[in-house]
């Protein structure tokens, strides 16, 4: 695809385009950019993007993953800075897009001294995630370094030298949130727990478990509050986190309009001017000479004299749009603090890395017909609004269009009388209603499908003196409690102090999860941080034009509300439905803005582009939800309940494992030892450097190999902690595994396992003897060793030989406890998709709207037959306990859940449907052993411990049932009939779940 080297975002577009190149099979370990990495960022990679271990945490469409987005973002970061090397923003431009820098003034403007160091913007729209980028890039240059210092290796791309930059106070606790966790209710010293943090709850995604207690205690140690920077002991390292306000040189932030002051040599000048600069500063809070300012007035200087002093530094300005240039009378300045970053960054080179983070990178430039978008020239990954909102991961857009506002001709700024006192327009009045009209219906209709879910209303003032009147407009004449309306405007934390603002701040961050405050009333103070998911009405009075203003008030309310799986089809049917310019069927996970004439340009653009829709009056009559309805449990549900036995506890098993007999494992059969060295290349090369030039010495770069080792013994001890670890099975979370405690590690000695790998190796493997430490066909032996295809034989074979070694003896009575599906009281469906039950504790049960037939199918066929006493269909989302393990086809363990419960008077059936070319998927067949060893053993407890009737583990194919159907049968029988019986091997599967 041509680049277009004019579009302002060319940097962009060529880098994302090199980089998908260089990642092109990443997701199955195979793609060029692991060879130009280091081992640290290849272990990053295949953690963070790998499919086994995506899959693992659930999958692409949903876990806990990074969406494609924050994928390309981390990616284009790593190539850039790592694989590129780039020293400077021009240098970064030489190598990814040199035909950009011959466009206008753009070489000139990249070349200024402010860009000489790494420079990165990430252009992500809000709600898309950015802390989590922001988070994965600290972990990977974090653990880069900390692999460079161990080898006595100084690399200047990497740094353990952090700090993250706020706009503000909201941003910065927010980051501080992220970082060390909420803070502790009723901590007299701000105390903050840890197990809430990012970095803390979301380990499984951000850091391999090798490495994890390493970044725990690091981030613990070693992060600063904006008091604590340059006076906090931190032992190996720094994230500092601070708003803008701590780098501003001087008193910036009180400078007033900037001009500069005036002398009048020949006026007298006033008494307290004379004092000030005569006398010491005159002490007390009035003076603002209060012992705490003095005190942050003179560490100001020595934090950026400190973290001038520093190294290296890595700093991420987060919302960083207010880093730009301005213009005042044709002159363009820098803001106070990015001058401060230019004179922290000039000692360091490219030991300095500056990453920035903006939904609105820009600068309105121009006015009228005239007016445009400037943009950073760093910008290294465009995931727009608009990218965010055709994937779903942010709400939908409407407008709301009232047939009065189009009606009347109103002002929608506020009246003011000749004192400039401020008064609601008429205009402003309708606005109001309307927003509150749109809450109350939605708060009426989500009730109905969850009752904890609290939608609210934003309302954004051109200034601080109309907020008071809306609050007032809304109390007085709207009927809304005061505790319903909350007003936060941007000196509310110095007009109530510190002590006063800690519980605001609370119930503000916490909107979500109680009923009031309903209306959240502001200026500008909540444009950006304020990250909550619950606002779904926007009313926009500001009448300014400024399109990164209109775009930060949206962004407050993109994040989802409704998360859950249950509620993917009806949120994509909306986007198709606006998409097709059409008015969406409901409003779940739809932002509702209550239409601004100054702002219709850029509703226009998204109407053109099918990404926002419009809502009239005719949405008052239907229902916000769409066709959404709540399945309760029916009166006297108990004679249609399962429930599902879990095993807590083995009555006193003891393992043992038995010695491997070696020579009775499978050799490898697959090609001949000629055929495997004529896959490992040709044209290796071995450079040997000095350390200091950061080089490691003979270091193998083997084409078709799955490791980079350096000798055979590395190889032995990479491949016993691997089997080793592909075995281990981690301990319960709760009640997501649906099987027996599973056990924390494999029981067996890893010395013994490594001398009977070597063993192995020596005398079966290639079924003659084979010295790993010689040489033929033209190259080391133990290099053979190192091809995918003989690390995977000898894993797989390992794996199943250990597991046979184990021996197990059980004496005594089991301890069990049933899950009642009960236990869940009401399942969502769609009144569309679903159907009356009566045998069944729910009074409907639903199916997908897409490819949902066999399970429709299904669900009435069960309902007629009269030999099924009771079925039930299982939610992933609302039965999480009702899940079952397996090892996949990789060796790594995953769960499922199955599509059907059935009960007749002979047997209690787990049902799964599957297409037809499904089902000879080589994973569903996995899935049936482990299914069908998990009732072999439900089946061995007492009858009491399974409602009295055996388990039985159905797949059914959809031929198989239209068939049956066809010719009258009942369900009862076919299940009977396809049953499936334990395989002779089936063990294998049973002791891995």
């Amino acid at each position: 695809m041509a680049l277009n080297n004019d579009s302002p975002l060319a940097l962009s577009a060529a880098l994302t385009a090199r980089t998908q190149q260089l990642c092109l099979g990443l997701e199955d370990g195979a793609a060029d950019l692991l060879e130009l990495v280091t081992p640290t960022t290849a272990e990053l990679l295949h953690w963070w993007f790998g499919q086994d271990m995506v899959d693992a945490r659930g999958g692409a469409a949903g876990g806990l993953n990074f969406h494609a987005g924050q994928k390309q973002a981390i990616l284009n970061a790593i190539v850039a800075h790592e694989v590129l090397g780039a020293s400077s923003l021009q240098d970064l431009y030489e190598q990814a897009a040199p035909d950009a820098l011959l466009v206008g003034t753009r070489l000139v403007e990249v070349s200024q001294p402010k860009h000489a160091h790494p420079k990165y913007c990430f252009k992500m729209a809000t709600g898309t995630g950015k802390t989590w980028v922001l988070q994965a890039l600290l972990i990977w240059q974090l653990l880069n370094k900390n692999a460079a210092l161990a080898e006595g290796l100084d690399n200047p791309r990497f740094t353990r030298h952090f700090m993250v930059v706020a706009p503000g106070l909201i941003v910065y606790e927010r980051l501080l949130d992220a970082f060390c966790g909420r803070l502790i209710a009723g901590s007299a010293s701000g105390e903050r727990d840890f197990s809430q943090s990012d970095v803390k709850k979301f380990a499984d995604l951000f850091i391999p478990e090798a490495h994890r207690e390493a970044v725990f205690a690091f981030v613990r140690g070693n992060v600063c509050a904006k008091h604590e920077i340059g006076l906090k002991a931190t032992g190996n390292g720094m994230i500092a986190i601070t708003n803008w306000h701590l780098l501003a040189e001087g008193d910036a932030a009180a400078d007033g309009d900037g001009i500069a002051d005036v002398q009048a040599l020949g006026a007298d000048l006033p008494a307290h001017e004379v004092a000030a600069a005569v006398l010491p500063l005159a002490p007390g809070r009035a003076t603002g000479n209060s012992l705490e300012v003095l005190d942050r007035r003179y560490a100001r200087g020595n934090v950026l004299e400190y973290l001038a002093a520093l190294p290296e530094l890595m700093v991420f300005n987060d919302e960083a749009h207010h880093i730009h240039d301005f213009k005042r009378e044709g002159e363009v300045t820098e803001v106070e603090w990015q001058k401060s970053l230019s004179r922290i960054a000039a000692p360091k080179g490219r030991r300095f890395l500056q990453v920035d983070f903006s939904a609105t990178p820009y600068n309105d430039v121009g006015s009228g017909k005239n007016k445009k978008k400037l943009y950073f020239p760093h910008i290294v990954v465009d995931f727009d609004l608009k990218s965010a909102m055709r994937a779903g991961l942010v709400k939908s857009l409407v407008l709301d269009r009232r047939k009065e506002i189009g009606a009347l001709p109103l002002d929608f700024k506020a009246e003011r009388d000749e004192r400039g006192n401020p008064a609601l327009s008429e205009g402003q009045r309708v606005m109001l209603r309307a927003g509150l009209h749109k809450l109350r219906k939605l708060e009426k209709d989500f009730a109905t499908l969850d009752p904890t879910r609290h939608p609210k209303m934003l309302v954004v003032c051109e200034d601080t003196t109309v907020s008071p009147l809306v609050a007032q407009f809304l109390t007085q004449q709207e009927g809304l409690h005061a505790d319903e309306v909350m007003t936060i405007d941007s000196g509310k934390k110095a007009e109530l102090g510190e002590k006063d603002w800690a519980p605001v701040r609370e119930r503000l961050f916490n909107v979500d999860r109680h009923a009031t405050p309903r209306v959240i009333v502001s200026v500008l103070m909540l444009r950006e941080g304020f990250d909550v998911n619950n606002i779904c009405v926007i009313v926009p009075l500001r009448s300014s034009q400024a399109q990164i203003l209109l775009e930060q008030t949206i962004g407050r309310g993109l994040r989802l509300m409704w998360r859950d799986a249950e509620y993917h089809d009806l949120k994509r049917e909306n986007r198709e439905r606006i998409a097709a310019g059409q008015e969406p069927g409901s409003l779940l996970d739809v932002l509702s803005i209550v239409e601004h004439p100054a702002f219709q340009s850029f509703y226009d653009d998204l109407l053109t582009e099918g990404l926002v829709g419009t809502t009239g009056e005719d949405m008052d009559s239907a229902s916000s939800t769409g066709d959404v309805m709540v399945a309760e449990l029916r009166e006297g549900f108990e004679p249609f309940d399962f429930g599902i036995p879990f095993i807590l506890r083995e009555a006193d098993e003891e393992h043992h494992h038995t010695a491997l007999d070696i020579t009775a494992l499978p050799a490898f059969t697959a090609m001949p030892l000629p055929q495997l060295a004529a896959l490992l290349g040709q044209g290796d090369t071995f450079i040997s450097q000095d350390l200091q030039s950061a080089t490691l010495f003979g270091d193998y770069r083997v084409d078709g190999a799955v490791m980079n080792v350096a000798g055979y013994n590395d190889y032995l001890a990479r491949l016993t902690r691997r089997i080793s670890q592909a075995l281990s099975e981690p301990l319960p979370k709760g009640n997501k595994i649906a099987t027996h405690v599973a056990k924390p590690y494999l029981q067996v000695h890893t010395a013994d396992l490594t001398g009977w790998l070597d063993d192995y190796i020596w005398t079966r493997l290639f079924q003659t003897d084979f010295n790993p430490l010689g040489q033929s066909h033209g190259t080391e032996n133990w290099r053979l060793l190192l091809l995918q295809p003989v690390v995977e034989h000898i894993t797989k074979v390992f794996a199943l030989a250990l597991l046979e070694a184990e021996d197990t003896h059980t004496t005594g009575q089991s301890e069990v406890h049933a899950r009642l599906l009960s236990e869940t009281p009401r399942l969502m469906v769609r009144e569309a998709h679903s159907v009356e039950v009566g045998k069944c504790i729910y009074t409907r049960l639903g199916w997908p709207a897409r490819n949902g037939g066999l399970e429709k199918a299904f669900i009435h066929w069960a309902q007629a037959d009269s030999q099924v006493l009771a079925f039930c269909k299982i939610s992933e989302t609302r039965h999480p306990f009702a899940r079952l393990r397996y090892v996949k086809e990789d060796g790594l363990p995953a769960f499922y859940s199955p599509d059907f419960l059935v009960r007749t008077g002979d047997a209690i059936y787990l049902v799964e449907t599957k297409a037809q070319q499904q089902a000879i998927h080589p994973n569903v067949q996995r899935k049936l052993k482990a299914a069908v060893a998990w009732c072999e053993r439900i089946n061995a407890l007492e009858p009491q411990h399974r409602q009295g009737l055996p388990w039985h583990y159905v797949l059914l194919g959809e031929d198989a049932v239209r068939q049956w159907q066809a010719k009258g049968s009942r369900l009862a029988e076919l299940l009977a009939f396809a049953r499936l019986r334990p395989a002779a091997r089936a063990d294998l599967q049973e002791q891995l779940i």
